[in-house]
């Protein structure tokens, strides 16, 4: 994992409650071969497939029945349409629920029907016959990607006309009627590595105002705009004063990787966007093989993302967001992966394929169905390809085309869905946010100290008996639980970090928190504490405060260490924190305890400054506040 530099610091999202769909595709989608599907829509009750595959059968004992590149069958039973037979000569990259009860499909075919429709045309859901009113045309290149928003459908791919206007590899059109707008006057130029130009992906802010574009071109109407733009959808269309230099370095390979952005899509409520990209090593530099998020405010030259989550060298094809999940789908192998190209590094999580993510700190969240059919693929199907093409959220799941067969270790040959049913909730977890309450301090093997705090000072402290609390390290609160270190002999790293419930009365039995003790030593950890997705943290030696990203969901720690900007506070003495109100409440070594407010949205200014620090307490006899094992909670 990795963020911007500090120039673009200053957003730390928040996570919010999250729905995850059921990791167990439906079992009653069809099945296509050759080729991929590439987009799906859904009119009614009815789901459309396009793609370049040739043939498609309904389970993996009937036969195979030709039907090139767009189908369609009941989304409650998965039975093949019969009445819906479109002929088409080319595959279908793009498909609209169009108004009027329209599907409009966008691609590289030149004729549909035995009639003349380059590369879009809108059909009847019911029949597939052309609606000839509908006059959406392109010229001979292909259409790529569209999105539909209120009555106005945009367009993306490599073409320069549209219903005979001049538009370089974007155009606006009427979606009831096809015509052109002629106020979107917005042009894509000069391809990548002396190739021609096109516009691959496209969407559009939930509430019209931006439109975000990724492809091959290094200009948008003459203004230098290397794979990525923003457009200003107000008003005259016009493009946005933002740009980002991470993607105009070539990656490994730049005759095979023209272009590496994949895929981008927008926020639930517009104010972010993400990019999936392909293009093998070149990162950090460059954003290959990664997803990162941007926030779609920002103005300026110089854009980094607000986080990166890398592949390490494997592809992003797609990716999609849906109730407040980041889905991303291709041939990787892991996530959260800077540390390594082409295998495992430190961090690295298992996510083959497919994989879902936190939107505010890009780390996976706990939904794990992996592309691989295992043991049900039927003779001669593939077990892995090269691209997941698309991911979309229909109103009841998650669909997915791709060029293979398997997922969720069953047959799904070239497409499925994951069903809404059988999802979770995800519901983000902080310290308590209470401005009293009481803070806990290891004082010998199994004893705690309880201390009330009421924000600014202490009240008399007992001594409780804990057996299950023994030799801990630093510790955090989360929830209704707590984190802490401890040394284990015989391990990888020397140490681990175990989980115990805590109810305020009893520190639960531990157990032992999965996915880092194999890589992450926190025995060096001289205090620590949790907050919206972030393990802050000092350790041995270092007079710096740092963070990781950390997902509850899973427990799964970021494999990059940051260092939060602050100022007049050593660090290097500070044993023990935890977060209180607003504030960082800190032991230290001379046994003396403070507070200082924290604000990581200051950065790059100071998150944290020293000169605000308060002295709560000194070290007494009967207490000295310098062990890394405290916490507070409100009981």
């Amino acid at each position: 994992m990795a963020v911007p530099s500090a120039t673009s610091a200053a957003v730390v999202p928040v996570p919010e409650p999250a729905t995850l769909v059921s990791a167990n595709p439906a079992d009653e989608t069809p099945h296509a071969r050759d080729g991929e599907a590439r987009a799906f829509a859904q009119v009614g009750n009815t789901v459309f497939v396009g793609g370049s595959f040739t043939q498609i059968r309904q389970t993996v004992s009937t036969p195979w029945i030709t039907q090139r590149y767009l189908f369609a069958y009941n989304r409650t039973t998965g039975t093949i349409s019969t009445t819906f037979l479109p002929v088409l000569d080319g595959a279908v990259n793009s498909l609209i629920a169009g108004p009027g009860g329209t599907l409009i499909v966008g691609g590289v075919f030149k004729n549909v029907n035995g009639v003349a429709r380059r590369n879009l045309v809108a059909l009847d859901p019911s029949t597939g016959m052309i609606i000839d009113s509908w006059v959406g045309r392109s010229d001979g290149g292909t259409v790529r990607d569209m999105v539909l928003h209120d009555n106005w459908l945009y367009v993306a791919g490599a073409f320069n006309w549209l219903n005979g206007t001049a538009h370089a590899g974007l155009g606006r059109l009427n979606a009831t009627t096809g015509a052109i707008d002629p106020t979107f006057n917005i042009n894509t130029s000069v391809g990548r590595h002396d190739t021609s130009m096109y516009a691959w992906t496209i969407d559009v802010s939930p509430d019209g105002s931006t439109l975000v574009v990724g492809g091959n071109f290094m200009f948008v109407n003459d203004l230098p705009r290397n794979q990525i733009a923003l457009i200003d959808l107000t008003g005259t269309p016009s493009v946005i004063d933002w740009s980002s230099e991470r993607f105009v370095a070539p990656c490994a390979a730049p005759t095979t990787f023209v272009h590496y952005v994949q895929d981008v899509r927008f926020g639930a409520d517009g104010s972010w966007f993400v990019v999936g990209t392909n293009g093998g090593s070149g990162w950090p530099a460059a954003y290959c093989d990664v997803l990162v998020r941007f926030e779609t405010a920002a103005r300026g030259s110089g854009q980094n993302a607000t986080w990166a989550n890398f592949t390490g060298n494997d592809t992003i094809t797609s990716v999609e967001v849906a109730d407040n999940v980041i889905y991303l789908g291709g041939h990787f192998r892991w996530l959260n992966n800077p540390n390594a190209s082409d295998s495992a590094g430190n961090g690295a999580i298992d996510r083959l394929g497919i994989g879902a993510v936190n939107p505010a700190t890009g780390m996976p969240v706990n939904w794990n169905p992996r592309r691989s059919g295992g043991s049900a693929l039927p003779s001669g199907a593939t077990s892995w390809g090269s691209t997941v093409p698309v991911l979309w959220r229909g109103p009841d799941g998650l669909y997915f085309g791709h060029n293979s067969d398997g997922m969720g270790n069953e047959y799904h040959g070239r497409l499925g869905m994951f069903p809404v049913s059988g999802g979770r909730t995800i519901t983000p977890r902080n310290p308590p946010t209470a401005a009293s309450g009481h803070l806990y301090l290891n004082v010998g093997s199994g004893s705690v100290a309880k201390v009330p705090f009421d924000g600014s000072t202490l009240g008399t402290a007992t001594t409780v008996s804990q057996a299950n609390y023994t030799g801990a390290g630093a510790t955090w609160r989360v929830d209704d639980r707590i984190y802490w270190s401890r040394l284990v002999s015989g391990s990888r790293t020397g140490s681990r970090i175990d989980i115990s419930m805590f109810n305020g009365t009893t520190i639960g039995a531990p157990w032992e928190a999965s996915g880092y003790n194999d890589w992450f030593n926190p025995a060096q950890l001289t205090g620590a504490f949790f907050l919206d997705g972030r393990l802050y943290y000092t350790r041995t030696g270092q007079n710096n405060l740092y963070y990781r990203f950390f997902e509850i969901d899973g427990n799964y720690l970021g494999a990059t260490e940051f260092t939060v900007p602050t100022t007049g506070v050593t660090w290097s003495t500070v044993r023990g924190m935890a977060w209180v109100n607003g504030k960082i409440v800190f032991g230290a070594t001379n046994g003396s305890l403070r507070s200082v407010p924290f604000d990581p949205t200051l950065a790059p200014a100071a998150a944290v400054t020293g000169a605000e620090a308060t002295v709560i307490a000194t070290a007494t006899t009967e207490l000295t506040w310098s062990t890394p094992s405290m916490f507070f909670s409100v009981q």
